[in-house]
């Protein structure tokens, strides 16, 4: 077969013109993906996540000088998350109206950490992070405390106001 003549009067290989079609297909295809992808990842800083006041229970729950476990809605999941949607804190009562909170995600990569009454540490148990009492880091990986959350009473009622899963890698 004779070559095909291109745009601009000149002739072109069929192998040239194959070639160009296949890379201009691929081409599309990279943006029909890669558009999304990168909207997925820049949405957060253009549009942050929601922080709400979550009610976590009762005043009269939570006995003064203990450290629970206490868990709300994630107000950052998306409507199909099912049950990730479900993030946590540790609540500590340190007196009759006082309250201390931080997110049960370690600083190092977002994993769930342990509070162990015991030693008066919260642990990693993924990546060996280890956390005293007041949050601040007792072993690494992780070099960032725990992430305080603000905490308040309204009506008898303790609430946390929420972040979303503070990874810092």
């Amino acid at each position: 077969m004779p070559p095909i003549k291109g745009l601009f009067g000149d002739r072109i290989s069929r192998e040239l013109f194959l070639t160009g079609i296949i890379v201009g297909y691929g081409g599309i295809a990279g943006v029909v993906v890669g558009v999304p992808l990168v909207a997925y990842l820049l949405t957060p800083l253009f549009k942050p996540s929601p922080r709400l006041w979550r009610d976590v229970g009762a005043v009269s729950q939570f006995k003064i000088g203990t450290t629970t476990e206490v868990r709300y809605s994630d107000p950052s999941a998306l409507r199909w998350a099912g049950t990730t949607s479900r993030a946590g804190a540790w609540l500590r009562r340190d007196s009759q109206s006082g309250f201390t909170a931080y997110s049960i995600y370690c600083t190092h990569l977002g994993c769930p950490v342990h509070w162990i009454q015991s030693t008066g540490l919260f642990l990693c148990p993924c990546h060996g992070s280890a956390f005293y009492s007041t949050g601040a880091v007792a072993a690494g990986p992780a070099e960032l405390p725990l992430v305080k959350l603000p905490v308040r009473v309204r009506g008898g009622r303790v609430q946390i106001q929420t972040k979303p899963i503070p990874v810092i890698g």
